[in-house]
């Protein structure tokens, strides 16, 4: 079994989150009394998060890249950055590192391919929706990405950052997501699927609250570890 290196704390609700669904991909696979081999990483999110809102995302990568080198002298294989958002600065961490880090939009993007979807709505901070670091590399394995209006965005951002990140579940921020997906649904009956391309929003919605197929990136990237951590060719 490979040892896996999470770059967590980004927030620690999801870092959690990453841990329980690792540990208990090993225990299905392996049984008896095998348990996931991680090394952790969990930063402080406040001193990322004001980067990310002043767009310092340099200095933000610079963190994370000294934080990656720490879990490559640990002894980690790989590495998994247990948020969406941070894989916008994903190529200047790895060119920094000799181990490899696994993308979490190619491990969603596999998936909805091998799941034959078309079209898919794509839910995250603003920065996700926004810009082009995970919808392009969804894009390349054929699958359409679907964006919500300014408006939108910005409710779904604030649900994120207001209360998501701080553990904070409500029946109003669910249905605003859902109302959310209707309104992109009616617009576009082509849409097949919805991406929740931020690692909190698994927390807030599931499957049994829409009437799509579903991809949790956080699920998603958890499997592709699993799969690499478990194989026994050298990645």
């Amino acid at each position: 079994m490979k040892t896996i290196g999470l770059l967590g704390g980004m927030s620690w609700e999801s870092t959690q989150t990453y841990y329980t669904l690792l540990n208990e991909g090993i225990k299905k696979s392996l049984g008896g009394f095998h348990s996931c081999k991680i090394i952790l990483y969990s930063v402080d999110f406040h001193e990322i998060e004001e980067l990310q809102r002043e767009g310092k995302w340099e200095e933000a990568g610079q963190i994370l890249t000294k934080n990656a080198k720490s879990l490559e002298l640990a002894g980690a294989d790989f590495i998994l950055i247990c948020t969406n958002t941070m894989h916008k600065i994903v190529h200047r961490i790895q060119k920094e590192i000799h181990i490899p880090i696994i993308h979490i939009a190619q491990a969603t993007g596999k998936e909805l391919k091998r799941s034959k979807s078309h079209k898919a709505i794509l839910l995250g901070t603003r920065f996700t929706m926004e810009g082009d670091f995970i919808k392009s590399v969804i894009e390349s394995f054929g699958i359409k990405i679907i964006t919500p209006d300014k408006e939108d965005i910005t409710k779904i951002d604030t649900i994120i950052f207001e209360e998501l990140v701080h553990g904070i579940i409500t029946q109003k921020s669910k249905e605003t997501y859902i109302n959310i997906v209707n309104k992109l649904k009616k617009a576009d009956n082509a849409i097949d699927s919805v991406i929740l391309g931020c690692t909190e929003i698994g927390l807030l919605l599931h499957k049994k609250d829409i009437p799509l197929q579903i991809f949790d990136t956080t699920v998603l990237h958890v499997k592709e570890a699993l799969h690499v951590a478990l194989c026994e060719d050298n990645i």
